[in-house]
């Protein structure tokens, strides 16, 4: 049984093919630059990369294109696309409308497209994608799977923001959280690491990557994290800002003649951790910087380092308690510097960190002592397969 995951950007096409049941990876790949004169593919099986230097005017072309790929007698992975279960779509927002994934209808698409204010870079796109796949498999099912669904369970008290109720009613602003599939993946994999049932644990885990949120999950549910209406809220990150003094906005805005757009675009693409280091949007480069004495990258990670321990105190707070602290994504897994130093941040809350463990990149592990009061482990996320199991879920009821 195959699912095919796909998550289309603006110009981008990203797809897996997962076999469900070995849970294995059979085939990745991204299509880039749709749309432009030299669009390209890059399509990785079998642990080698193919690039298909081929133009793609739209996302239904690339789709065909990649559809014809993926059964190519060469580098393919299937015979013909009838081996193919179902497609899961990657959905950015959806909402209070879904607060879980759901089976694909016209009716579906409509209402992901009224989310699209508050996803205006995503959604469309994501809408591209379907209406593709439903005009070349039109009996295929398909499922969307979105980030923000597993958010739906936190407390009002979490989520409203203190200005006029009425902007909520009018606009839906409130705080909304993303990586939800990264989350929920995480959260099932540390219970069956930790042989405990996951209605039976309090976790906190950190997505740490160049986009990150930090989210505190009790009984399997989100209950408090850090991204907001946006994914530029909450902790710094690669290119993001996280939270601010809202009068910031508004003083430079002044200050530099900045209009809407302008200003969006320095809380996006110049802020967080390059922002302050002027090195590099990869946290490896400024990691290097650091260790070569520049302050500023200095500056940088600890900044960075103290807010993510910030707000793993307040996702304490949020589940009276924590039982595990687990670290994925790029920097949380592949980051022993900073998980260090954010773990001494919570020693007096009984973390002890096993410095010799947390010498990995990568790993699936407990880096923490066995005498630690709160446990603490890497979990490689994976959210494709956590669309996939969604995608299977769905199309079984």
């Amino acid at each position: 049984m195959k699912i095919l995951v796909l998550n289309s950007g603006s110009s981008s096409l990203k797809y897996q093919v997962i076999d469900m049941e070995t849970d294995e990876m059979l085939v990745k790949g991204n299509y880039e630059r749709i749309g432009q004169n030299k669009s390209f593919l890059t399509h990785k099986v079998h642990g080698e990369k193919r690039i298909f230097e081929h133009p793609a005017k739209n996302h239904e072309e690339a789709i065909k294109f990649v559809l014809e790929r993926l059964t190519n007698p060469q580098y393919g992975v299937m015979s013909s696309l009838e081996e193919l279960e179902a497609i899961g779509h990657r959905v950015v927002h959806g909402g209070e409308k879904f607060n879980k994934s759901v089976l694909i209808t016209e009716e579906v698409i409509k209402e992901i497209e009224k989310c699209s204010h508050l996803a205006p870079l995503h959604n469309p796109a994501a809408v591209l994608g379907m209406k593709a796949c439903m005009h070349i498999l039109p009996n295929m099912k398909m499922v969307a799977v979105f980030d923000t669904a597993f958010h739906q369970t936190l407390p009002k008290e979490h989520y409203i923001y203190p200005i006029p109720y009425e902007y909520y009613q009018k606009y839906e602003i409130r705080k909304y959280g993303f990586h939800g599939t990264s989350h929920k993946y995480v959260a099932h994999r540390i219970a069956k690491l930790l042989d405990k049932p996951i209605e039976n644990l309090k976790i906190i885990n950190c997505h740490l990557g160049q986009g990150a949120s930090i989210c505190a999950i009790e009984n399997g549910k989100s209950i408090e994290t850090s991204m907001g209406l946006t994914p530029v809220a909450g902790i710094p990150m690669g290119t993001r800002s996280g939270d601010l003094d809202p009068s910031i906005v508004t003083f430079l805005m002044k200050k530099e003649h900045l209009n809407a757009d302008e200003i969006e675009t320095i809380l996006n693409k110049e802020s967080g951790a390059y922002g302050i280091s002027q090195i590099s949007v990869d946290f490896r480069d400024i990691e290097a910087e650091a260790a070569s004495g520049n302050e500023q990258a200095v500056l940088a990670l600890s900044v960075y380092n103290y807010q993510v321990a910030c707000y793993i105190l307040r996702c304490a707070i949020a589940l009276n308690g924590v039982d595990v602290i687990t670290f994925t994504a790029g920097v949380g897994e592949k980051g022993p510097e900073s998980r260090e130093a954010i773990c001494n941040y919570l020693k007096f809350i009984g973390v002890d960190l096993d410095l010799e463990k947390n010498n990995v990149k990568g790993e699936e592990m407990e880096i923490s002592k066995p005498n630690s009061k709160i446990k603490v482990y890497i979990v490689p996320t994976n959210e494709e397969l956590m669309i996939a199991e969604e995608t299977l879920e769905v199309i079984s009821k």
